[in-house]
């Protein structure tokens, strides 16, 4: 299921199954780590940290085509793990890709072409001389050519073994070809490229959620919230068709921090959700915004429009991202990630290179209680 929603409606991210040695991606998958699957006219070229210069990490890739958009419409979102960057905002990316279908046709059919004039092996001169056969023959019999004869006498003998060569030149093109369709235009920095573990991502409607899932999940966060911020939680019963009940008493949290309390009542009945998607919708802040919205996100660079928020990564997904490349340990910590793309989506027809769009990261006030296993 791509995370195509019409205004404000809400979707879920779950972490799904690892994706395998032997499994596949596209551009239309939505997943966590990885490498990212550019679409086929688009070349990505993999972004550095503004901070420290170091190779960025694919965070999650959101197969997002917008309603009424003939664009396939992919979302890559990648952050610097070095540990003086984590949880600042210009360590993080956010690149948009978009491309017609037509476009994925063009370029399927000049693949195709370029694979079948790989495997054609070019015709020598010599096979189409009347007199090719008469040379062999001539020198069996002893009979001396001209040096002209001579030469194309040795260039015939060694035909067949060139033509081996070819055919075997052009198997090893073919799977290179086939490798790099499966990513194509994708480029790689000289230096190592920090990788997290890829694991496919399950979208769900928020009313689709199975309310009883993880309700004991959401009883031990709340019972820890409550304990360290003083905050007293009614108990969360299940009434059969009215779903669950949950009441915060008129206690404030001892930091005084009623966004907080409220984003943790919002999550508090799918606390394992990595992702919330809600185009044009309104965003779960874990802090309350320094200053406004409408001068912390900046209008569209490319055709001057407004943002507007498309979707957030979650506190859950912080314990998922682990190295698959890498000894040392990575260190990627938020309280929530939020994207803003260009309300218009604008994208010209033939480009070839992503558009960067905002990326807005908070703080969590409260990590320790996001750190356990998912």
């Amino acid at each position: 299921m791509s995370m195509a929603a019409g205004d404000s409606q809400l979707l879920i991210g779950l972490c799904d199954v690892p994706i395998g040695k032997n499994c596949t991606s596209t551009f239309s998958t939505n997943k966590i780590g990885d490498l990212p699957d550019p679409l086929p006219a688009v070349s990505l070229r993999h972004p550095y940290c503004a901070i420290c210069g170091s190779a960025l990490a694919h965070v999650v890739q959101v197969y997002c085509p917008l309603e009424a958009s003939r664009y396939h419409r992919t979302i890559n979102v990648f952050a610097c793990p070095e540990q003086q960057c984590s949880g600042k905002t210009e360590s993080w990316k956010v690149l948009r890709s978009q491309c017609l279908e037509s476009e994925i046709k063009a370029k399927s059919d000049s693949q195709r072409m370029e694979l079948a004039q790989v495997k054609e092996p070019p015709m020598a001169t010599s096979d189409w001389c009347e007199g090719a056969d008469d040379w062999g023959i001539e020198e069996e019999e002893g009979t001396t050519a001209s040096p002209a004869h001579n030469h194309l006498s040795t260039q015939s003998s060694f035909l067949p073994k060139l033509d081996v060569s070819y055919g075997l030149q052009a198997l090893t093109l073919t799977e290179e070809h086939q490798s790099a369709s499966a990513r194509p235009e994708f480029v790689f920095p000289e230096a190592c490229v920090p990788i997290f573990k890829p694991y496919y991502i399950c979208v769900v409607e928020e009313g689709d959620i199975d309310e009883q899932t993880d309700m004991e999940d959401a009883q031990r966060l709340l019972r820890e919230y409550e304990m360290r911020e003083g905050v007293a939680v009614t108990q969360l019963e299940s009434f059969e068709g009215q779903g669950e009940v949950e009441r915060y008493e008129k206690t404030d949290a001892k930091h005084g921090d009623k966004v907080f309390s409220k984003f943790m009542k919002c999550i508090s009945l799918c606390p394992k959700q990595i992702l919330r998607y809600s185009w044009n919708g309104a965003p779960l802040f874990i802090t309350d915004p320094s200053s406004s919205l409408t001068q912390t996100v900046p209008p569209c660079s490319y055709c001057g429009n407004p943002r507007v928020f498309e979707f957030q990564l979650m506190p859950a997904l912080v314990s998922l991202l682990e190295s698959i490349n890498s000894t040392s340990e990575l260190l990627l910590e938020f309280g929530t990630v939020l994207v803003y793309t260009c309300r218009g989506s604008c994208w010209q027809s033939g480009r070839d290179s992503p558009a960067e769009e905002f990326v807005l990261v908070q703080k969590d006030p409260d990590h320790q209680l996001f750190s356990g296993p998912c």
